[in-house]
């Protein structure tokens, strides 16, 4: 590559420091710096970028559910302690090698060795199958915002035609019915394809235009639109909590999310879904990670950063349970009083028949049935409702906050519900619908730059066309979202969010560990990171690296592709008949496209690894010179230096 002037906004005046080998060859990284690459005007774009892309709607609406069903409290410490062995190692590992080699994930890996460069081809590719699918809830996210101006809220009550209201709303309820059959107009099964929506398709098209207009000019123009997207959902989620904590019932919501249960830790499946959200909630072998930071100084304390940006997506989590479950205790509170209310004026007409004698009678207002009490019901259930027959149920609030708690359920169903409640419920809904529309593109500018950065590093003809390269991505991307906006299009999420990452994802994390601490070298690596910073981490990351969590990676590997093939792959869907969700096994030809997702977000890694080989064999005379040729690694070896030096370029690494 050409030896350009670094843009005067990168940052970058001084020299590479002499590594650990004894080499004394001081690069001028001015010179170095790729004329398509930029850099942050300062830290706080950087951190803005950073904990944009890392915190998402995972920590909104899967975090909390799982939180709630593996212990509680129990499940918080078990997810820190991952984080500190496992997750920020890793998220440091990344940092630093996209600081030190200043490329994306395709030229970091390929750098290391030509072997490698599939794993960065696989980032790339995942990064893709997340961006198609992620973008359409993002035009969900729009399809509400728009419904919270009108009053009262479209959801809030059931429609009516000729004073009867729908049998599908009745027996279900007003906000699953407006998910389902208005935004969705959903199908009974994945096999049923359906029409095209046109109001999720017109939504989407501004989703892919947001995201078009955030990336077009690169980091310099995503960040201007950052600085409002990753700030205002602290400010929406701090100002629920505030209003939720005056709730009644909010006590109860949190109580029953932080009751410790220990107990859980002896389940090997907690510890499997807890790694796995440490390795999501961080955006691990996206490549995003690799891509921001190579926009960093040489001299950026990475370190520092790797615990500051993890933290921070912790506290967000626990700062978003906190509102999810304070607000869900609001809601399940209503909903038992209401329970409470219905079976005691129950009560009261059997008693009148003479079907329930007085001394089986709870004491309360029969004027006002909520007098009992909660407490006062379940106490007087415990001891005398197996005297009672009839219908009657306990009115049990845990359960109730049970129901519809993850994922979609809860960002469009059960949340949606709980706002209905409250006073000036369109206001509180056009703030958690633009928190959530915020929180999307945050992680959506840095999913698209995981898949154009490391494509323009590669690629000089990219490079030299950045803007329509963009806009390009984006209209491709558009297309194949319309997939997802058939009827059937919410299956075809759950199985995209399900299947196209996470087992792809997490290979090629397997891939970059090892590839570093045992084909390059933890020890040379860590005298890379000291020739870069000044100062030598401490060296409990080399054994973290070469043993930890390669061996935790490679146990949730096992665990993920057992739990995958042996257990049927099934999905949620809606029975319009029935008004309810029922489970059902995916269809043969979606099993196919299961498989097909996964081996093609794979696949990059073993060709790029087939493509290296028989270049080296076309070059017998030059096989130990070129890079990626390695024997036995020696970790007096001067360390990385800039990618874009064509003689250091050139030379082996790993030889």
């Amino acid at each position: 590559m050409e030896k350009q002037a670094l843009p005067a906004d990168d940052h970058e005046t001084g020299v590479v420091e002499p590594g650990a080998g004894g080499s004394t060859e001081a690069v001028e990284l001015a010179s170095t710096e790729p004329p398509s690459r930029a850099g942050w005007n300062s830290k706080v774009e950087y951190f803005l970028a950073q904990v944009g892309f890392s915190v998402g709607l995972g920590n909104v609406w899967r975090f909390p559910y799982l939180c709630h069903q593996n212990g509680g409290g129990a499940f918080l410490l078990l997810y820190v302690l991952l984080m500190l062995v496992v997750g920020i190692p890793l998220f440091f590992l990344e940092l630093a090698a996209g600081q030190d080699i200043r490329q994306g994930s395709i030229g970091v890996w390929k750098y290391i060795s030509p072997r490698l460069a599939g794993i960065g081809y696989s980032s790339c590719v995942v990064c893709f199958f997340v961006a198609v699918y992620y973008n359409v809830i993002l035009a969900w996210s729009l399809f509400y915002l728009g419904n919270s101006f009108r009053y009262p809220l479209p959801w809030q009550q059931c429609p009516e035609q000729g004073n009867i209201t729908y049998k599908e709303c009745k027996e279900s309820s007003r906000t699953s019915y407006f998910w389902y059959r208005r935004a969705l107009n959903i199908t009974d099964s994945i096999d049923e394809v359906g029409s095209f929506n046109p109001y999720i398709v017109w939504c989407l098209l501004a989703a892919w235009t947001f995201v078009c207009l955030g990336m077009f000019k690169g980091i310099k123009s995503s960040v201007k639109v950052m600085y409002f997207s990753s700030i205002f959902p602290y400010v929406v989620l701090v100002c629920f909590l505030v209003r939720g904590l005056m709730l009644d019932g909010a006590s109860e919501g949190i109580v029953y999310m932080f009751y410790p249960k220990l107990e859980i830790w002896a389940d090997v499946q907690v510890w499997r879904q807890a790694a796995t959200q440490v390795f999501f909630a961080l955006g691990l072998g996206f490549g995003s990670i690799i891509a921001y930071s190579s926009y960093n100084p040489k001299n950026n304390n990475c370190h520092r950063d790797a615990f500051t940006v993890s933290f921070i997506n912790f506290l967000t989590s626990v700062l978003a349970t906190l509102v999810v479950f304070a607000v869900l205790g609001f809601r399940a509170k209503e909903k038992v009083m209401a329970c409470v209310a219905s079976n005691l004026m129950e009560l009261l007409q059997w008693h009148r028949e003479g079907l329930v004698s007085l001394d089986l009678m709870p004491l309360f207002n029969h004027s006002d049935p909520e007098t009992l009490g909660l407490e006062g019901y379940r106490n007087w259930f415990k001891q005398n409702g197996s005297y009672i027959s009839g219908n009657l149920t306990v009115c049990d609030i845990e359960k109730e906050m049970q129901t519809g708690v993850e994922g979609t359920g809860l960002a469009f169903i059960a949340f949606t519900e709980a706002m209905t409640l409250l006073p000036g419920s369109p206001f509180w809904s056009a703030l958690f619908f633009l928190m959530l529309l915020n929180l999307g593109l945050s992680t959506m500018f840095g999913t698209m730059e995981g898949i154009l950065a490391p494509l323009r590093d590669r690629f000089k003809s990219l490079a030299k066309h950045k803007i329509k390269f963009t806009i390009i991505s984006c209209i491709v991307g558009f297309v194949i979202s319309l997939l997802f906006t058939q009827r059937c299009g919410n299956y075809f999420v759950t199985m995209f969010d399900d299947y196209s990452a996470t087992l792809p994802l997490i290979i090629v994390v397997v891939f970059e560990t090892f590839s570093v601490s045992w084909l390059y070298g933890a020890d040379r690596f860590l005298d890379d990171i000291e020739a870069m910073l000044g100062w030598r981490p401490y060296v409990v990351y080399k054994y973290l690296w070469k043993y930890v969590c390669l061996l935790a990676m490679l146990g949730l590997l096992a665990a993920t592709a057992i739990r995958m093939f042996m257990k049927t792959p099934t999905y949620m869907s809606w029975n319009q008949e029935m008004a309810s969700e029922v489970r059902l096994p995916y269809p043969d030809w979606a099993l196919a496209v299961l498989a097909l997702l996964i081996i093609f977000a794979m696949l990059p890694v073993p060709v790029g690894f087939i493509h290296s080989v028989l270049q080296d064999r076309r070059k017998p005379t030059h096989r130990d010179t070129e890079t990626g040729h390695y024997n036995i690694v020696n970790t007096d070896e001067t360390p990385m230096t800039d990618m874009s030096d064509p003689d250091q370029r050139n030379g082996s690494v790993l030889s």
